[in-house]
């Protein structure tokens, strides 16, 4: 058996956040969940959908493992990523590096993992590798998850190989903080203002706030949208609530970011953008207990209220935003 020593292996509430605090604790480097998230400006919106989904998808955050590139350039931190065809070469890759004493961030779809709870597929997923042993690996993940967990080397090799979208190449990664790393609190306002910026200037109708517009009117003809509206609504608001958009996880992370922002910096832009995304936490969360009244019930009426709630949801992002992207002109 080969584990690295020394890991805080507790799991936090988003994948890619939870993988990265595990490999900057173990180089000296602790920030709390909401600043990884923030300081890596992983807060956006996508409303996905296409012809080979079941149903349509609600995404809250960048794409996986653009976090993790935007974290490692704005704090100047050695970012080393490996990506082959090879499943050979791929383990050897991260075996090696548990030998070292080192953790390895893996990035794999979940659903064939031993331990996961939804047999979702979902290729963006992240973990942190800390140790192996003949038969298993032993990962941290998600506290939901179960935080540090196991799971059959024939699983991972599964979970890493497969493809589909948001998939990698067995991806990867590691992290090594610099001796003179300067002050990651440094780096607050440029975080903030390349987030905002790219929230209010999508390159397409999908993306920031006029995405959460166009689901606004989407999000009504979901019943007409599905074959099985009792399953897939309830699910697509799970996912937003505990795995994506909603109040539980991604717009409460970007609000605990900003209020830890207010206690560093004395700026009433930031104070309103803080304000304005605790409405938001809860405005997410109303609305994926409307979706899901609306798939048990098969009643309409509660997608037409979802709808307009994700068009104040626009708007209110869109203010916060707004505010947020002046932070560096006063």
């Amino acid at each position: 058996m080969s584990t690295v020593v020394d890991i805080d292996a507790h799991g936090t509430q988003h994948c890619e956040t939870s993988a990265l605090g595990v490999l900057l604790r173990h180089r000296g480097l602790d920030l709390s969940e909401p600043m990884l998230f923030g300081l890596g400006a992983g807060l956006s919106f996508v409303y996905w959908d296409g012809k080979n989904m079941g149903f349509p998808f609600l995404g809250g955050r960048v794409k996986p493992f653009d976090l993790t590139r935007n974290l490692a350039g704005r704090l100047g931190l050695e970012l080393l990523v490996q990506e082959t065809t090879s499943p050979r070469k791929a383990w050897d890759s991260v075996a090696a590096s548990i030998d070292a004493g080192r953790p390895v961030g893996l990035q794999l779809d979940s659903h064939y993992l031993d331990y996961f709870g939804s047999k979702i597929h979902f290729g963006g997923h992240l973990v942190a590798l800390y140790g192996y042993d003949d038969h298993n690996a032993y990962l941290v993940d998600t506290s939901r998850q179960g935080g540090a967990v196991s799971t059959s080397l024939t699983s991972l090799a599964e979970a890493r190989a497969a493809r589909g979208p948001m998939t990698a190449k067995h991806r990867s990664f590691t992290l090594a903080v610099p001796e003179n790393l300067p002050a990651p609190h440094g780096r607050i306002v440029p975080a903030i203002t390349a987030c905002a910026h790219a929230f209010l200037d999508p390159p397409i109708a999908n993306l920031g706030h006029r995405g959460i517009e166009k689901a606004g009117k989407l999000v009504r003809t979901w019943l007409r949208r599905t074959e099985n509206p009792e399953r897939d609504l309830p699910q697509a608001a799970l996912l937003m609530e505990e795995a994506g958009t909603g109040g539980a996880l991604f717009r409460n992370l970007y609000r605990d970011f900003l209020a830890e922002c207010t206690d560093l910096l004395d700026n009433g832009r930031l104070r309103t953008g803080h304000a304005l995304y605790t409405e938001a936490a809860t405005l997410w969360t109303e609305a994926a207990g409307l979706i899901k009244k609306a798939g048990e019930s098969g009643d309409a009426q509660y997608l037409e209220q979802a709808g307009s709630v994700l068009t104040d949801l626009a708007r209110v992002e869109h203010e916060a935003m707004q505010a947020l992207s002046r932070l560096g002109s006063e």
